[in-house]
């Protein structure tokens, strides 16, 4: 039997830390989501629709609490620590349970880039995705032309596997080829 998946306030830097999203991250979910409508929309279009109002994003909330429940998927904010805004996202998704395998997808407002909280992110959910539930391979997938998110997959130990050829569709978009990158659990 796996472990329970459990974030709930994992540091992440002195500033933020990683958590579980309650109703009160309603606002500033949807807040993040509307001030980055253009940064979000091409590889995070789903999340963004859904998060377009403080009433959305509260039903959104309640759909990943349910998830999060059912081991489906796990949606973690990054926030920060003084003024609980939600800087971020960090979905684990997509879980093979039987090849214990997962996808990691993250996204994190403009005004934060740039000063490693993803990367940190990213290292204390891998951890704990290895350790609490088990799994044994994290992936990433990201387009080429996604220059932070690669350096993000590389200096958290993931190494390029191959191209994915026309993965994934972005909203109005031909098909795009994807670069899969893979973390595997040291025993």
């Amino acid at each position: 039997m796996l472990k329970h998946f459990r974030i709930n306030n994992m540091g992440v830097s002195e500033t933020t830390y990683l958590s579980y999203l309650t109703e009160k991250d309603a606002e500033s979910l949807s807040s993040l989501m509307v001030a980055n409508k253009e940064r979000f929309q091409r590889y995070f279009p789903k999340t963004l629709a859904q998060n377009l109002s403080i009433f959305d994003a509260k039903s959104y909330i309640q759909k990943k609490a349910q998830e999060q429940k059912n081991k489906i998927e796990f949606t973690l904010a990054i926030k920060e620590t003084t003024s609980q805004l939600v800087a971020g996202l960090v979905i684990l998704k997509d879980i093979d349970w039987n090849n214990k395998e997962g996808e990691l997808a993250y996204c994190i407002g403009e005004n934060f880039e740039g000063k490693g909280l993803m990367t940190k992110a990213i290292i204390e959910i891998s951890k704990t995705a290895f350790s609490e539930i088990q799994l044994s391979t994290l992936k990433i997938i990201v387009h080429k032309s996604n220059l932070a998110s690669i350096r993000v997959a590389e200096k958290t130990g993931f190494i390029w596997k191959k191209t994915l050829l026309k993965e994934y569709t972005p909203p109005g978009e031909s098909p795009l080829d994807m670069e899969l990158y893979e973390l595997e659990r040291k025993n």
